[in-house]
């Protein structure tokens, strides 16, 4: 199954959870995106032609991140793109699922020992990437 996480017609998230299962290839992200993800699935004995990627100058005005969930459990708590202090709603993430973050404000609740592998643009500069924003949440909103 596939989530997509869309707050005001932007796309926060896409999440491909652990039953996804679906033939050949298939991508969630527009060709426009500065990460793209994609599902790929074949069978034995097929062939993808050697290729390699040329370099190619890009403009990335964005850090999106991939996290594989790989044990565990946990929480992701979305908040609006423009006042990135207002909470929307939040997502529990299990294990093999898989989550694009694209948009907004997020944050995270470790709800059972948590194992993640996350991918993102680089190179990543520390005190320039990552903002911090003290919000409250009131009340948790999941997203069914």
């Amino acid at each position: 199954m596939i989530e997509t996480i869309i707050f005001k017609k932007k796309i926060y998230a896409i999440i491909i959870k652990s039953n996804f299962h679906k033939k050949e290839i298939n991508f969630f992200t527009k060709k426009n995106h500065s990460l793209q993800l994609g599902y790929i699935n074949y069978k034995k004995n097929h062939e993808i032609k050697s290729h390699y990627h040329p370099k190619i100058k890009k403009i990335i005005y964005d850090t999106n991140e991939v996290l594989l969930i790989k044990k565990g459990k946990i929480r992701i708590d979305f908040f609006e793109k423009k006042n990135k202090k207002k909470y929307l709603k939040s997502k529990i993430l299990k294990k093999n699922d898989i989550i694009l973050i694209i948009n907004g404000g997020h944050g995270f609740k470790v709800i059972e020992e948590v194992s993640i592998v996350e991918i993102k643009q680089g190179p990543y500069q520390l005190k320039d990437d990552k903002i911090q924003i003290h919000s409250k949440i009131k009340k948790i909103e999941l997203i069914k």
